[in-house]
């Protein structure tokens, strides 16, 4: 894959995107379901929870506005749709169920925002990116499960909201480490920067 780095910067793809004030954290999908093996977790998700516990209370000691999808159908799954139909599983994460709810030590802080989707991205459908702009967020930080999948979907929106994502590399994870590091090179060419966390928190406390 980055054999073909080349090509990509020879047609202009990988510019540097500036990281500006204010930041935002967005946590996405890091529920129990995602971080066990046996239902949808597996590859470096566990390490990815790991490392965002430190940058969860890094956010909040500075006062960032965060931000944490779950995925949650209706509990007689009215609202199924063309995720559900792909991935039957998903339906399966209603408002109760165990599965659905966010990973006990990255537990919500009140006046943190949760936001419920049935589809991959953490902005389709619900009021994360009024929020943001509300919180005056420029650099939103990413973090959440899976690389391939929600997290790729969500940075997408982000930039298309006009929200300069960076991706933390050590903070997100995948139940396969292939579609994960190529879902981290494609962001890192197109949509986001990418990087891992301590080099993305030097990178702000330099700016």
């Amino acid at each position: 894959m980055h054999a073909e780095l080349g090509t990509y910067q020879k047609q202009g793809f990988g510019n540097a995107l500036e990281i500006k004030p204010p930041y935002g954290l967005l946590i996405v999908d890091f529920v129990n379901g995602f971080a066990d093996p046996q239902v949808f977790g597996g590859g470096n998700i566990a390490p990815a929870i790991a490392n965002t516990v430190l940058l969860l209370a890094h956010a909040r000691k500075q006062g960032w506005p965060v931000a944490h999808s779950r995925i949650v159908f209706a509990d007689d799954a009215a609202d199924n749709n063309i995720f559900g139909l792909k991935v039957p599983g998903m339906v399966t994460l209603k408002e109760h169920h165990p599965n659905s709810a966010i990973v006990p030590e990255l537990t919500p802080a009140p006046g943190e925002l949760v936001v419920r989707k049935t589809v991959p991205s953490a902005f389709f459908g619900t009021s994360l990116a009024p929020w943001l702009t509300r919180h005056g967020v420029q650099t939103l930080l990413v973090a959440g499960a899976v690389t391939s999948g929600c997290v790729r979907a969500s940075v997408v929106d982000a930039m298309s909201w006009g929200f300069r994502p960076l991706v933390l590399s050590d903070c997100v994870g995948d139940r396969a480490i292939g579609p994960h590091d190529a879902n981290l090179f494609d962001m890192g060419q197109k949509y986001a920067s990418v990087m891992p966390m301590q080099d993305a928190l030097a990178a702000i406390a330099a700016a």
